[in-house]
Parts: C-alpha cells; structure tokens; sequence
C-alpha cells in the first residue's frame, strides 16, 4: 500500500511497504461509540508487512501536527511515517514509511541483540517544537536521545543520564515505559522512566523522575496479574499508564490515569481505570502515546508487540478522550 520495498541496507533509512487493514469495532462498539470510562472509539489498524524486518514494534510517539509518528522495535530500528484518517477521523494506513537502525554515540550500529532492545521512546520538545526522540532500552539499560531531521529521528545517540540502580539493570523487566511530562504539567520537562519487573517489598513497580526540582525516585501501584508497558502525558499533564497480562487464553490490557496533580517524586501513583480490555480486541500491548486532533480532541494511541511470531498481531487502536 505504501511505496516500494528495497532490500535492507540500514546506513540510511530505506522505504518499505506498510499494509492495513482498519479496525471498525472494539467491544462491540463501532467508532464514535463510547468505551470504557471516558473514551471514544476511534477506530484502529491491524499492521502488516512483506519486510522481514517488520515487528517487535515497542512503542510509539507523534513527531509533528501532521501525523508523522516514529516507533522503535525489539531489534533496534526506528520506523518512521504518516498516519492517514478517512473522513470520520478513524486511521486507515500509514504513508510513506521507512526503516532504518538506531546508531550509538559514535554513529556505528548496535553491536548486539543485546544493546538493540528499544523498547521506548517519546518526543523532545524545546520552544513548542520537535527536536529529538527520547529511546529507553532495556538489556543493556539505558537511555539515549536521537534528533530529528525534519520529523524523523535517527544520527548518532546522545547519553541521557539515568539512576544507578536503573542502569544496572541487565533484564527484559527493566526500562519498559518513558515519558515527557509536557509544559502543563506540574513536573514540566522531566523524564518518568518505570521498570517493568523491579519492585519494592509491596510489589509496587519501581520508578524515577528525572530534574534537579522534581526529580527522584517513586513507584507505581501493580496489582493482580498486570504489569506496566507504557506511559504518555496528556497535554493537560495527567498520566496515562499502559499495564498487560498475559494468560493462558491470551492478553489483556488496562489504561489508567493519575491525575497531574499527583505525579510526583517520593509518592505511590495509583491511577484510575479508563479501559480494560482482553480477547480479540487487543494482543501483546505496549505503546502508548497521545497527541490532539484536528478539533483539539486528545486522543490515545495503543500499540501491541507481535515478538515477530506469526500468533501474535501488531494492532494500533486509537480513542478519544471524551471527558
């Protein structure tokens, strides 16, 4: 549907072919209908691609007003291009896409599975505009921004300064989730990283954010079967946090929201429940973003990991906040 494939070569980015097919019902509802506590349907996609390379899509942000997004995957790519909506608003495809390999500071490639594990990623913005991608990895744990050259990331990483008891992190339950907190929120500018699987000794998921004001350790209430994938800032400030499960009959999803006002360093964020889905309506969830529509509506991006298995689907749904 979207340009032609060429083989791969990942010194530069190189176009590839993204297949869609739209999504029009999410627990029985069509789009426009409500859905959970507070959202609208939206409508969403099932992802595909001929590229061998296509997959393991971990997380998502929006790089400008006019669609563009950038993803980064399991093995270390960034995948850029355009939403297209229909006539309603609902997403059916993404245009003009390509793939190229995220570098380390000195601009040569990821040595290994290893350090490729981006797992990620939210928008720098200095002044009211895009500059830079912000990349958490886990495995080799770290954090590293990107720029943007136009709006599409890529260049050699630069170092983001993260805590030492993060950085030693050698696991898949590292640095799952990364997030911006935009200028409307209270903790303006910082950075929330939340581990995936390391707790203190109420089970609570370890988290930081980062700033010499704001900055300093805080956790994220867990409870039953979920842990966090994701998280994304509102641009009045509150937080989103993407949580799954995965059971013998499949995945599950919940989102959250902590109110603005309670996202702050030393507490617990125990958030309210906006949506809790499972079966066929979702798969392996975990991107998350945000960004307003073209009538100033905020609306929520939720993406899924197909781990490169042939059971597993990459689904981007999308809901508007309706209160």
């Amino acid at each position: 549907m979207l340009g032609a494939f060429l083989a791969p070569n990942f010194a530069f980015a190189e176009r590839f072919s993204i297949n869609a097919n739209q999504i029009t019902r999410f627990q029985g509802q069509e789009i426009g209908k409500p859905v959970g506590n507070g959202l609208v349907w939206r409508g969403g996609l099932h992802l595909t691609s001929e590229s061998k390379d296509f997959g393991g899509l971990s997380d998502i942000t929006f790089t400008s007003v006019e669609g563009n997004l950038a993803i980064v995957t399991d093995k270390g790519n960034f995948i850029s291009g355009r939403m297209k909506y229909g006539p309603s608003g609902a997403p059916i495809g993404i245009d003009d896409a390509d793939i190229k390999r995220l570098r380390n500071s000195k601009g040569a490639q990821l040595p290994s599975t290893f350090s490729r594990d981006s797992e990620a990623i939210d928008t720098v913005y200095r002044n009211g505009k895009p500059i830079a991608v912000r990349v958490g990895f886990e495995h080799l744990t770290r954090v590293a921004d990107f720029k943007l050259n136009g709006t599409r990331p890529g260049g050699p990483a630069i170092d983001y300064t993260i805590p030492q008891w993060l950085k030693k992190q050698r696991n898949n339950g590292s640095i799952e989730s990364l997030c911006i907190a935009p200028p409307a929120s209270p903790v303006a500018g910082s950075t929330l990283m939340i581990a995936q699987d390391v707790r203190n000794k109420e089970g609570h998921n370890r988290a930081w954010l980062s700033g010499k004001r704001d900055g300093g350790d805080l956790f994220v209430a867990t409870t039953g079967k979920y842990s966090p994938t994701a998280c994304t800032f509102t641009p009045n400030g509150d937080l989103l946090i993407l949580f799954r499960s995965v059971g013998i009959f499949g995945f599950s999803m919940q989102l959250t929201k902590v109110a603005a006002d309670q996202v702050k360093a030393r507490t617990v964020l125990t958030g309210e429940l906006m949506l809790e889905a499972s079966g066929g309506d979702v798969d392996n969830m975990e991107g998350l973003t945000t960004h307003i529509g073209n009538n100033g509506e905020t609306i929520i991006s939720v993406l899924s990991d197909d781990n490169f298995n042939n059971w597993e689907r990459t689904l981007l749904l999308q809901f508007e906040i309706s209160k």
